[in-house]
């Protein structure tokens, strides 16, 4: 049973990660709703890993062009907008997961940034491309990504709203929401390795582990690769709809069980 759930967890962090709608929030309210056992925190390492590797496997060429022009302001302008999600999450990561882990303040934060991303796709112009990123609008995204902290926001979701707000194309604001994404992955994930490394695997979870790294590596990389595609042409009310009916369902199952 462990392993289907861990196939499961896997696909869904995967491609909620990247698809804006909530990793964590998913990660929350699946379990709570089918009554699955915590898989513990070095499952947890092996989704952060699973969804790194995904990144590293769709975006390397841009990685090594980009630290190829490592005198060019992109570079630096990455780095900038990973300060604020770097210190909040080193400082409260553990305090915002306790605190806010609850299924009805997941709800209540998938509805209210479905809310902010209708608002973004009304108000935002989407017509700048990466190429016109500054230092204000990297800002603004990087503050943005604080917010992904609390279950139920989305990192993919604040930051692809913050770039659209701030007069990005839907792909533009996607591609660079991913690109901010690897090094934060990257350093949550060497945070949350550190315990694995002091305690290792224990025999009977190597399984586990493996299904959670392959199963969220497959499902980000797919992830990833259609949402840039579909942003070209489509809008994000898909996704909209989705948090509020997701919102709504969890609500109604919280407070009818």
């Amino acid at each position: 049973m462990e392993v289907i759930q861990a196939v499961v967890l896997g696909l869904v962090q995967g491609f909620t990660e990247f698809l804006p709608v909530s990793s964590s929030g998913h990660l929350i309210v699946i379990p709570w709703i089918f009554k699955w056992n915590d898989l513990g925190a070095t499952f947890d390492v092996a989704l952060h890993l699973g969804t790194l590797i995904s990144l590293v496997f769709y975006f390397w060429r841009d990685w090594i062009e980009i630290i190829r022009r490592w005198k060019e302001p992109f570079l630096w302008l990455i780095a900038v907008g990973c300060v604020p999600a770097a210190v909040f999450g080193y400082k409260f990561e553990k305090t915002f997961e306790t605190v806010f882990r609850s299924p009805l303040l997941v709800a209540v934060f998938m509805i209210s940034m479905g809310l902010l991303m209708w608002l973004a796709e009304l108000r935002g112009k989407k017509n700048k491309d990466m190429e016109s990123l500054n230092l204000g609008d990297t800002l603004f995204i990087g503050f943005a990504q604080v917010l992904a902290l609390m279950p139920g926001v989305s990192r993919s979701g604040i930051t692809i709203t913050a770039g659209i707000f701030s007069g990005f194309k839907r792909e533009s604001a996607a591609r660079f929401s991913f690109l901010l994404a690897m090094p934060i992955t990257f350093g949550a994930g060497l945070l949350k390795l550190k315990h694995v490394m002091e305690f290792g695997i224990p025999k009977d979870e190597y399984r586990v582990f493996l299904s959670g790294i392959l199963f969220a590596t497959i499902s980000g990389f797919l992830a990833i690769k259609y949402l840039l595609k579909f942003l070209q042409k489509h809008s994000l009310y898909v996704f909209i709809w989705y948090r509020m009916i997701v919102g709504l369902a969890v609500l109604l199952i919280y407070f009818l069980s």
